[in-house]
C-alpha cells in the first residue's frame, strides 16, 4: 500500500484523531509498520503527532475540540478558565486547556497545547453542551464557575483567584446553585454555595465585580 492510499483511507474516517492501533487495523498491517507509516506522513506534513500513539488528521483543528481523544476512554468536557474565557466571563486567555473528567487528574502535554485534566466524581460530571458541532463538549457558564469554585480546595494555584469576572447575559444563578448542590462533601458544597452567593452579592448592575 502506498502512502497516498494509506492517507486516503485515514481521511475517509469520521474522526479528527487516529490511534496507531486503529491505523494498523485499517491498513491491515502490524502496529510497528503502522507507526512507521504514520511517522512518514507526519514528516511530510499530512499528520501531526499529538502524543505517543495518537495522531491528528486535521492540522487546522481547534485544540479545544481534541479533549475526547486525550481523556479516552473516560469522558471529559472543557471547563474552568478555558470555558470562562469562551463565555466572555474573563478576559485573560488561559495558556492551559482545562478539562473536567472522570479520568484521573493529570497534565497532558501535546504538540498543539497543554491539557490539564481535573477529576470529578461521576455524579458531578454534568452541565456541559456541544462545542463546535462535534464530540467535544464545553461547560455552561454556570457549571464553569461552579467547577472553578469546586477546585478551590485543591493544592493547585490555578484556582486560588479569578481575574476580573463578568457574568454573561442570561447567567442563571439558580442553575449554578443547583449544580453546587450535587457536591457530595458537605463542607465543599457549602463553600461553593457561599462563594456563589458572595459573587451574586458583590456584582454590579453591569454584571462585573464591583
Amino acid at each position: 500500500m502506498s502512502l497516498n492510499e494509506a492517507l486516503a483511507k485515514l481521511r475517509a474516517m469520521p474522526t479528527l484523531v487516529v490511534r496507531t492501533n486503529d491505523a494498523a487495523a485499517l491498513w491491515n498491517v502490524s502496529r510497528a509498520t503502522a507507526s512507521t507509516m504514520l511517522a512518514r506522513l507526519a514528516r511530510v506534513g499530512h499528520l501531526t503527532r499529538l502524543v505517543r500513539g495518537l495522531w491528528l488528521l486535521d492540522r487546522q483543528a481547534n485544540p479545544w475540540t481534541l479533549h475526547p481523544y486525550l481523556s479516552d476512554p473516560s469522558p471529559s468536557y472543557v471547563s474552568l478558565q478555558t470555558a470562562l474565557f469562551h463565555h466572555g466571563m474573563i478576559e485573560q486567555i488561559p495558556t492551559t486547556i482545562h478539562l473536567v473528567s472522570t479520568a484521573k487528574t493529570r497534565t497532558a502535554k501535546t504538540t498543539v497545547g497543554t491539557y490539564a485534566i481535573h477529576q470529578v466524581v461521576p455524579d458531578f460530571f454534568c452541565g456541559f453542551e456541544p462545542l463546535a458541532g462535534g464530540p467535544a463538549q464545553i461547560a455552561t457558564p454556570e457549571k464553569a464557575l461552579v467547577d472553578f469554585f469546586y477546585l478551590r480546595q485543591t493544592r493547585s494555584r490555578s484556582f486560588r483567584a479569578l481575574p476580573e469576572l463578568e457574568l454573561p447575559k442570561g447567567f442563571r444563578m439558580q442553575r449554578a446553585l443547583g449544580y453546587a448542590k450535587l457536591i457530595a462533601s458537605d463542607s465543599r458544597r457549602q463553600m461553593v454555595i457561599e462563594l456563589l452567593r458572595l459573587t451574586q452579592l458583590i456584582m454590579s448592575p453591569s454584571g462585573r465585580l464591583k
